[in-house]
């Protein structure tokens, strides 16, 4: 590694940068690998779980997502999480407590794999969006508890490919926490869509915003037995 520059910012950059060629055989075989993966899902229906990965045990959101997976898996539900620690941990966690399966894809990080105990299936991925590809190819139904960065990437993706139709159907999103998404939701409705009219009316559909897990299993009892299994993104 080199050390370089800019602006008072020191970066380090690695010495010898992969060609296009080989990263999109890395791609390609990523892809392959994920959707490999997947087809053990085919007859399953699977929520897949989103959140900070900071939340520890005692926090009310871990709880939360523990307890909702609990209550999954016994209704014959697959819980998908990216593997990692936080609300990911708490999910998976919850789902092998409850005697159901419990998978991972996982994300590899330059001090390497962060995956968390309790995952019993699990794939590794390199790249960052194919891995996020795959959580959503996977299932029926999102859930997404309070996060930063990567959760809100995340949500405004899943959100981007059903407004623009890219998802064959409508898929379940559920926003668990009022207090974190009614204030998303209300500078969504103040700036993108009356100000800059950026947004429609008619795109603030498609997620369910709900205060705790009891309401979000509710909402997902009756909605998931109606929807087919596996769709693909």
């Amino acid at each position: 590694m080199k050390k370089i520059a800019s602006n008072n910012l020191h970066f380090s950059v690695p010495d010898h940068d992969p060609s296009d060629k080989s990263r999109l055989q890395r791609m390609t075989a990523e892809f392959k690998m994920g959707f490999h993966f997947l087809k053990r899902l085919k007859k399953e229906r699977v929520v897949s779980f989103f959140g900070s990965h900071l939340d520890k045990e005692n926090e009310r959101e871990y709880k939360q997502a523990r307890a909702l997976a609990k209550m999954l898996v016994k209704q014959g539900m697959v819980v998908l999480t990216g593997g990692g620690p936080g609300i990911m941990a708490a999910a998976n966690r919850g789902a092998l407590e409850a005697g159901g399966r419990s998978l991972g894809l996982n994300l590899e990080f330059p001090d390497g794999e962060q995956k968390n105990k309790y995952v019993r299936e699990s794939v590794n991925f390199h790249y960052l969006f194919i891995r996020r590809m795959m959580l959503a190819h996977a299932a029926q139904a999102y859930v997404f508890f309070p996060g930063g960065f990567g959760t809100l990437d995340e949500f405004f993706e899943i959100g981007t490919l059903i407004v623009t139709k890219k998802l064959h159907r409508d898929i379940p999103v559920i926003l668990v926490g009022r207090d974190y998404w009614r204030s998303l939701k209300q500078w969504l409705e103040a700036f993108p869509m009356k100000r800059y009219q950026a947004i429609s009316a008619k795109e603030f559909s498609f997620w369910k915003i709900v205060d705790n897990e009891i309401e979000a299993f509710k909402l997902l009892k009756d909605i998931l037995p109606h929807y087919p299994r596996h769709e693909s993104v």
